[in-house]
């Protein structure tokens, strides 16, 4: 559901006009998290990665204490290696869910009615994320909205009312074009 038919038509002209060129979103659909949940994991995340640098360090100062222990410094080796693994996984895991979350928002602001639809369309292989823009995405998603537009929110161009301008006259085949012209016409063959 989107604020348009949340709050509807004249309440929100009245908050659009408000807002002016500030972007309002629906954060109850799932797509936003509150910020002291977002906190907590960022902090979670520094000090798992603190953790994981004392461990390191750690480490290498057994592995230098044991040297001249072979079965202890290939102990000491192996779990390194294990650590080493342990944060690439994690470093790949973080990438994805930013490539995810980045995927997700250029596919709302391209108006996608589904937006895990659209994803399905897409070659992912074909689009990296440099920083915070995806590259390869926007070719993509343009082939997509020729090809299935119903995938997409139209752009709705708000319609101009027509007014005219006095002197309505009946159409041929004596039909009024007025309801002043219809009175007119139906209390005018009554009296007569």
């Amino acid at each position: 559901m989107d604020l348009k038919e949340l709050l509807g038509e004249e309440l929100y002209k009245q908050v659009m006009e408000k807002a002016g060129d500030k972007k309002i979103a629906i954060v109850s659909d799932g797509n936003w998290i509150p910020k002291e949940k977002f906190n907590e994991l960022n902090e979670n995340t520094k000090e798992l990665k603190k953790q994981l640098k004392d461990r390191d360090a750690q480490l290498a100062e057994l592995g230098e204490k044991a040297k001249g222990h072979e079965e202890l410094t290939a102990k000491i080796n192996e779990l390194t290696e294990a650590n080493k693994k342990t944060e690439a996984d994690y470093q790949k895991k973080l990438d994805q869910q930013a490539f995810d979350f980045a995927l997700k928002s250029a596919l709302t602001n391209a108006k996608a009615k589904n937006p895990k639809a659209v994803e399905a369309l897409l070659n992912k292989e074909s689009i990296k994320l440099d920083g915070d823009k995806l590259l390869g995405l926007e070719d993509q998603l343009k082939a997509l909205q020729k090809s299935d537009a119903y995938l997409f929110e139209a752009e709705q161009q708000p319609s101009k009312p027509t007014f005219s301008q006095g002197l309505h006259q009946t159409t041929p085949g004596g039909e009024p074009s007025t309801l002043l012209d219809a009175l007119n016409q139906r209390f005018s063959t009554t009296n007569n």
